[in-house]
């Protein structure tokens, strides 16, 4: 079952405590109203900022938001993201929780461009895994889409991809396919393949999908001459932004890589109340 938004909003305001801010109570009148904008400390893509609009509304909804950008849109150190207006204790109450979401999401959005950067003009996608944060994978491979990329199969019933342990259970690539083919008809049946023995016996069999694992670049290329462009091509393993476009101009179809969800760094962004 997938946690909604509002689901998702109230489960991180209430881990922090933001309707108990003991710092703003401290310190700010409960009537005192202000201005605060959000805004860039470095370079990227921006993504999440709906869910960070409605953490902010799901706070108190006498706050206004006016966001400058959107999904998708490109950001340099000090630019100007959104300006809010409202009661300074629910701007600060909302702050953390928004700007955690909006920083990953960016983050995650800005990681995914980069790899996308560089492999343009190859027709190469990138493509992001199920290595994604418990909870948050739907707006993890939605960042990802902000950045360019593209998602692979969501989870675990929207499509069969069949790894090494499926085959050592299963006895072989040949008989995986075939059980899955045979159970499923709906879904595509995609095989991971570990050497050229692997990806010969797989294109016997015709899946719809033969991911190439941890394979050099030199190999790939080999593996595209035998590889019929009826079946979709993959890589993953060990690619980096420094040798993606080397994978890339092999022909595959498509690079997924771990990293752009699991690793990401956030992407640095601040609210600063700008008057009272």
């Amino acid at each position: 079952m997938q946690t909604t938004d509002s689901q998702l909003i109230q489960i991180a305001l209430t881990e922090d405590a933001a309707f108990n801010d003991l710092t703003a109570q401290a310190t700010i009148s409960g009537d005192a109203t202000g201005s605060a904008r959000i805004t860039a400390k470095a370079s990227g893509l921006l993504s999440g900022l709906s869910l960070a609009d409605a953490v902010f509304a799901a706070v108190d909804a006498k706050i206004s938001r006016n966001w400058l950008l959107a999904d998708g849109d490109k950001v340099k150190a000090g630019d100007a993201i959104c300006e809010l207006t409202g009661p300074l204790r629910a701007l600060l109450a909302a702050e953390r929780t928004a700007l955690n979401f909006l920083q990953h999401l960016s983050g995650i959005a800005t990681a995914t461009h980069h790899f996308v950067e560089a492999v343009d003009g190859t027709g190469c996608n990138i493509a992001d895994t199920r290595k994604t944060t418990p909870g948050l994978r739907r707006l993890e491979k939605l960042a990802v889409l902000h950045g360019g990329g593209i998602n692979h199969r969501m989870d675990l019933e929207s499509g069969m991809l069949i790894k090494e342990n499926h085959i050592h259970a299963c006895g072989s690539i040949t008989d995986a396919v075939h059980a899955c083919s045979t159970v499923h008809h709906d879904v595509w049946v995609e095989v991971e393949c570990e050497t050229m023995a692997e990806v010969v016996e797989a294109v016997a069999v015709c899946p719809d999908i033969i991911l190439l694992d941890n394979m050099s670049p030199q190999t790939v290329a080999e593996a595209r001459n035998i590889v019929p462009d009826s079946i979709l091509l993959e890589a993953s393993g060990n690619i980096t932004l420094s040798n993606a476009r080397a994978y890339a101009e092999t022909g595959i179809d498509r690079i997924a890589i771990g990293a752009i969800t699991h690793s990401a760094p956030a992407l640095d962004l601040s609210m600063r109340i700008t008057s009272k």
